[in-house]
């Protein structure tokens, strides 16, 4: 068995374990467990369904190749070549296929996010094409089926927006939009230039994943539990019993008490929770500080010359500098069909990626 074809047979036994594990009651009625079981079991279904195709493949060309060995009949081996030469035709490209969904996935891909724009160098005509922008990716995110909805904006008076937020929620969201970050240069004759001339200017575009509640996971190793007896209201059994609670979580320092409940075991169940949220608050701090350093580094600036892409009306034409790809389809692409340049960039980065994991 060839080293691929075994990176993919222990997949699909985790695929198959997965797939039994979701007709088990224990995880059927815990509706949390079996979202993660079910996304997981999902995400690997592509390499599953390669693996059956690859090893259907492998075993067809090793059957060409007994029979080609070992057969005396001329017509048999004649019909075994053609079919050879035509299962080898397909051997590279499946591999090549398999090699991509063997790439490493960015867990933040799933995530839902915010999308920022902002108008940048051009005055006027940087609002009105940070507008533009919006309604491109207004309509590439409903032909993806997401949802949307508008945090916060600021009109400008010649049109569009000075900026605008937008938070965007799906399937894979940031897998997809994370490729817009950076500064989107237009060229073009604004509607306000008496004489004709074409005009440069530019808009910012930041896409941030949003941090959520299952990103907060607590080892509970990391925790140190203390009894002590309750205070307060409450008759003897708060004074006698030692059922108030004291949680210290290690690598944080945050420590939560309760003694609410009535039973020790109660207690613990609601510091769990105050705990919970405590560290969320936290990351949310931290993940918004993060953000704010992430935005930094996506937009670089809004000055027409640190571009990610150049969108060139005169032309008709859409450039995507960092992978020197252009098209001449700059109508279509302020529709909505960003799918092109988005493929483009992500075959590149992933190709970058592959080769990193072949040389680790």
């Amino acid at each position: 068995m060839n080293n691929l074809l075994l990176k993919l047979a222990a997949i699909k036994d985790k695929f198959e374990y997965l797939q039994e594990s979701l007709s088990d009651p224990s995880i059927i009625n815990d509706m949390d467990r079996f979202m993660k079981v079910n996304k997981e079991y999902k995400n690997l279904e592509p390499i599953a369904t390669a693996h059956d195709k690859y090893k259907q493949l492998i075993e067809g060309i090793k059957e060409c190749k007994d029979i080609l060995d070992s057969s005396s009949d001329a017509d048999f081996k004649d019909m075994a070549k053609e079919e050879l030469e035509e299962l080898l035709t397909q051997q590279e490209p499946l591999e090549e296929e398999i090699r991509q969904l063997l790439i490493p996935k960015d867990p933040e891909d799933e995530k839902n996010v915010i999308l920022e724009i902002r108008s940048g160098t051009g005055g006027d005509e940087a609002a009105i094409f940070a507008g533009d922008l919006y309604r491109m990716y207004e309509r590439y995110i409903d032909q993806m089926g997401w949802k949307r909805e508008i945090v916060s904006d600021n009109e400008s008076e010649a049109g569009g927006y000075s900026k605008i937020f937008l938070q965007v929620t799906g399937e894979n969201v940031y897998g997809r939009l994370k490729y817009e970050s950076g500064t989107h240069r237009v060229q073009r004759i604004p509607k306000t230039e008496s004489q004709g001339r074409v005009h440069t200017s530019a808009a910012t575009v930041a896409v941030m994943p949003i941090l959520e509640q299952e990103d907060v996971h607590i080892n509970p190793a990391d925790l140190e539990w203390d009894t002590f007896r309750a205070s307060g209201a409450g008759g003897q059994h708060v004074n006698k019993t030692e059922s108030a609670v004291r949680v210290l979580h290690k690598p944080s320092g945050v420590v939560v008490e309760c003694q609410e409940g009535r039973s020790q075991h109660k207690n613990r169940e609601i510091a769990l929770q105050k705990l919970f949220a405590r560290l969320y608050e936290i990351q949310q701090e931290q993940h918004t500080s993060q953000m704010t350093d992430l935005r930094r580094t996506l937009v670089v600036s809004g000055d027409r010359s640190a571009k990610i892409r150049t969108y060139n009306y005169p032309q008709n034409r859409v450039t995507d500098h960092r992978i020197n790809f252009t098209k001449y389809n700059l109508t279509e692409v302020m529709e909505g069909d960003l799918d092109e340049f988005i493929d483009a960039i992500q075959t590149t980065y992933n190709a970058e990626k592959l080769k990193e994991t072949e040389e680790a």
